[in-house]
């Protein structure tokens, strides 16, 4: 009898041994992914007159916030939206003078003449974006098409001059556009993936010229961006 009770015993301890083993490893049928977000790009500006080029490490930084709402069981199919800050800098050799009449641009012909000159924005940022993911509530490494847009509000735009010989230029341009937006594209596997913005809006408002030439600069941004749940 007692070898019975013995057997029952280590059935029944096997038994919730195993009910522990399920328990912990059952997983959230409800998960979210990729609710934070941290990039680094390399900024072009397209459509500039024909003498402007870029100089230096057109660098930008962005980060924040995107909700992630599931569209499926699965939750393979997503929608996001979301909040967040980006800085962006252009450097060219497009010169931006205050004068007594407003604000105006002229091309450096010469490196030697300047150190570094910049255009440069503060945003703030709300992404947009149609998901698509092969996860599931235990894999954390998948592949992820994100597509989208993003729209932006400038509160601080700024024209920076460091000539090499005087003091440096800077001030508030209010001649760079306050709304902006573009087509987004992230696509990568587990935590490198590739960012793409292209902007839909010129960098500079519809008045703005340089000599006789429009300017309607339009921003490339082209770099990496990193997901966290």
């Amino acid at each position: 009898m007692m070898r019975y009770f013995s057997v029952l015993f280590f059935l029944g301890c096997a038994s919730v041994s195993a009910q522990l083993a399920v328990d912990s490893t059952e997983v959230d049928s409800r998960y979210l992914e990729d609710q934070f977000y941290i990039g680094i790009t390399y900024n072009f500006l397209l459509n500039q007159p024909e003498d402007v080029s870029q100089r230096s490490l057109s660098y930008g930084l962005q980060a924040g916030f995107i909700k992630d709402i599931p569209l499926n069981r699965s939750r393979t199919t997503a929608i996001g939206l979301g909040a967040g800050y980006g800085v962006y800098s252009y450097y060219s050799n497009l010169k931006a003078e205050e004068t007594s009449s407003g604000i105006v641009y002229s091309i450096l012909e010469s490196d030697g003449d300047f150190d570094r000159n910049k255009v440069e924005t503060h945003m703030l940022e709300v992404p947009f974006e149609i998901r698509w993911r092969n996860s599931t509530a235990a894999e954390y490494k998948f592949w992820r098409l994100y597509a989208g847009m993003k729209f932006g509000y400038v509160f601080g735009g700024r024209s920076k001059l460091v000539p090499t010989d005087t003091n440096k230029i800077s001030f508030y341009n209010e001649d760079i556009r306050r709304f902006q937006y573009g087509l987004t594209l992230n696509f990568g596997y587990n935590t490198f993936n590739l960012h793409a913005y292209y902007s839909l809006t010129s960098l500079f408002n519809d008045d703005v010229v340089v000599g006789s030439e429009s300017l309607n600069s339009k921003a490339l941004r082209i770099g990496l961006i990193f997901y966290i749940l």
